[in-house]
C-alpha cells in the first residue's frame, strides 16, 4: 500500500473508531438503564440515547466514509490487502451501505421511542399492564415496517429485518426450517410426557439471593469469563452488553425460590461474554470487533448453558460444591436426582426457564406472531389472546395474565417487531453442529468437563469461532468449522440422545 492509500485507510479506521466508541457509550446508558436508573429518569434517558444515535448515525452515514471506502476498494479487492484488512473493509462497506438508506431522523426517533417503551414495559410487566405497552407496541410496529421499507425489493417485510440480526436468514428459508423442526419436536414432546415426571420441587426451596450469585460467578470464571473485562449485576431481562473490546458484562435475575433461574441465565450470558471476549484483539475498535451474526452467538450461548451446564458429566464435577454452598436446601437431594431435575421436560409458560426439547416452540410462536403482525393479519389490539391460543394449541398451556404471556420479552418493547427472536433456534441448532466439531477434533473435551476443566474447549471455540469476530458470515464459519450448512440432524440426535438416558427410550 502506497502512502496515500496508508493515510486514507488509517482515517477511515480512525472515523469508524468514533462509531465504535459512540456505539460503546450508549450500550453504557442502555446498561444503566435496565440496572441501577432511577425510574424517574427515563425520560432523560431517552433524549440523551436520542442524541447519541442522531450523532452515531452521522457518522455513520458521512459522505467522507463512502468516499473513503470508495477510494480503498480497488486495493481491498486487488490481492494487495491482507485477509484481515479485505474483511475489515468489506464489513464497513456493507454497513455504510445499510445505515445510509435509514434517515439519520427517523434512527435517532426510533433510539428514543425504544428507550421510552422499555422504560414503560419495565413497570408495566410486574402490574400485568399491557394496557400501558399498547401505543407503544402499536407505534414499534409502524416503525418496524417503516424500517424495512427502506430496504425495497424484499420478498417479505420481515426479511430486511431479519437479515441485520442473521445475514442471508430469510422468512423463506425460515419457515420451513423451523416446521421441520415443529413436527420433529412435538412428538418428542409429546413421548416424554407419557413418561412419569421428574420431581424438581427441591429447586423452589429458598436460596439466598448472594449465594445464588456467588456460586454463578464461580461458574463463570471457571468457563473462562474474565472478571477483569467485565462484571455481573441484576436486571429485569439478563443480558449481555460490550462497552469496548475489554468490557464486557453480563447481568441475571434472581429469583430465590428458584435456584435454576439465576444460574442458567449466568451460564447462558456468559456464553455469549466468552464470545465477543475472545475476538482476536486485532480487532479492537473495529468494525470486526462483534459476533457473526445472532444465531452464531446463541449457538454459544446455549452451549454453554445447556449441552456444557446441564450435562451430567458437568454436575457430578460441580454438585458437591452446589451442595455446600446451600447445605440445608440439599441436604436430602442426590447428584443425579439434581441432573434429572435441571432437565426436566415439561410444557411451561417461560421462553427463557423452559427445557430444551419444548425451547424452539417458543420461538417459533412468537416467529409466527410477529410474521402476523407485520403481514397485517393480526392487530395489537388482538395479540395478547392470539398469544394464549398459540400456546394453548402448540405447548397445551396458558397464561392466567398478560404478564407471563404477551408481556413476558422484553424484545418487542426494546427494539424492532421482526428479526429478534429467529436467533435463538438457529442458535440451538448451530450449537450442536460446533460442539460435535469440537468432539471430533478433541474427544477428551467430555472427559475434561467432568474434571471441572474447561480450558481445552474453551481454546477450541476460541481459535475456531471467537477470534474471527465478524470477519465470516455466519454460513461461511459454519461451513468453515464444521464441513457442513446448517441442518437440524445433530440438534434432534442430541436431543433423542440425551432425553432418552432422561427419561428412558424414545
Amino acid at each position: 500500500m502506497d502512502a496515500q492509500l496508508q493515510e486514507k485507510w488509517k482515517e477511515l479506521k480512525a472515523r469508524w473508531q468514533e462509531i465504535y466508541d459512540l456505539t460503546g457509550v450508549s450500550a453504557l446508558l442502555n446498561w444503566d438503564q435496565t440496572t441501577y436508573m432511577p425510574p424517574a429518569g427515563a425520560a432523560a434517558r431517552s433524549r440523551q440515547l436520542a442524541l447519541l444515535e442522531r450523532l452515531a448515525h452521522e457518522r455513520r452515514t458521512d459522505p467522507a466514509i463512502g468516499r473513503l471506502l470508495d477510494e480503498l476498494q480497488p486495493w481491498a479487492e486487488s490481492g494487495d490487502a491482507s485477509a484481515h484488512d479485505a474483511a475489515l473493509h468489506r464489513e464497513m462497506r456493507k454497513r455504510y451501505d445499510r445505515a445510509t438508506r435509514i434517515p439519520a431522523s427517523f434512527a435517532a426517533a426510533f433510539a428514543e421511542h425504544v428507550s421510552n417503551s422499555y422504560a414503560t414495559w419495565a413497570e408495566a410487566r410486574p402490574r400485568n399492564d399491557f394496557a400501558a405497552v399498547r401505543p407503544y407496541l402499536i407505534k414499534t410496529l409502524d416503525l418496524s415496517r417503516q424500517m424495512a421499507d427502506f430496504f425495497p425489493g424484499y420478498a417479505h417485510v420481515a426479511d430486511p429485518l431479519i437479515d441485520m440480526a442473521d445475514e442471508g436468514m430469510t422468512v423463506a428459508t425460515i419457515r420451513p426450517l423451523f416446521e421441520s423442526l415443529r413436527q420433529a419436536l412435538a412428538p418428542l414432546a409429546a413421548a416424554i410426557a407419557e413418561r412419569p415426571q421428574v420431581d424438581n420441587s427441591f429447586l423452589h426451596r429458598r436460596y439466598p439471593r448472594q449465594q445464588q450469585l456467588a456460586f454463578g460467578e464461580k461458574i463463570a470464571a471457571a468457563f473462562g469469563y474474565d472478571f477483569t473485562r467485565g462484571r455481573q449485576d441484576e436486571t429485569h431481562h439478563p443480558f449481555m452488553t460490550k462497552f469496548s473490546h475489554d468490557d464486557v458484562r453480563i447481568t441475571t435475575r434472581v429469583d430465590e425460590t428458584d435456584l435454576s433461574n439465576a444460574l442458567f441465565s449466568t451460564m447462558h450470558e456468559t456464553g455469549h461474554a466468552l464470545y465477543e471476549m475472545g475476538i482476536d484483539s486485532a480487532y479492537a475498535s473495529t468494525a470486526l470487533d462483534n459476533g457473526a451474526s445472532a444465531g452464531v452467538h446463541e449457538s454459544q450461548s446455549r452451549l454453554w448453558e445447556n449441552i456444557i451446564g446441564r450435562s451430567r458429566a458437568f454436575w457430578s464435577h460441580y454438585y458437591p460444591s452446589l451442595r455446600a454452598a446451600f447445605p440445608e436446601q440439599l441436604a436430602d437431594v442426590e447428584m443425579e436426582s439434581f441432573h434429572r431435575a435441571v432437565n426436566r421436560v415439561t410444557p411451561s409458560l417461560i421462553r427463557t426457564e423452559a427445557d430444551e426439547v419444548t425451547y424452539d416452540l417458543h420461538v417459533i410462536i412468537r416467529f409466527g406472531l410477529e410474521l402476523d403482525l407485520l403481514e397485517d393479519k393480526l392487530s395489537v389490539d388482538d395479540l395478547p389472546e392470539a398469544w394464549h391460543a398459540r400456546y394453548q394449541e402448540n405447548l397445551g398451556v396458558c397464561a392466567p395474565d398478560d404478564r407471563d404471556g404477551v408481556l413476558q420479552d422484553v424484545h418487542w418493547y426494546a427494539g424492532t417487531i421482526g428479526g429478534s427472536f429467529q436467533g435463538y433456534t438457529l442458535g440451538n441448532i448451530m450449537a450442536s453442529q460446533f460442539y460435535g466439531a469440537a468432539l471430533a477434533a478433541l474427544p477428551q473435551i467430555e472427559v475434561e468437563i467432568g474434571e471441572g476443566r474447561f480450558d481445552t474447549l474453551h481454546t477450541w471455540l476460541r481459535e475456531n469461532i471467537y477470534r474471527h469476530g465478524a470477519r465470516y458470515t455466519a454460513d461461511e464459519l459454519l461451513r468453515r468449522v464444521t464441513g457442513q450448512p446448517l441442518t437440524i440432524e445433530p440438534y434432534l440426535g442430541y436431543l433423542r440422545s440425551k432425553y432418552s438416558d432422561l427419561y428412558g427410550a424414545l
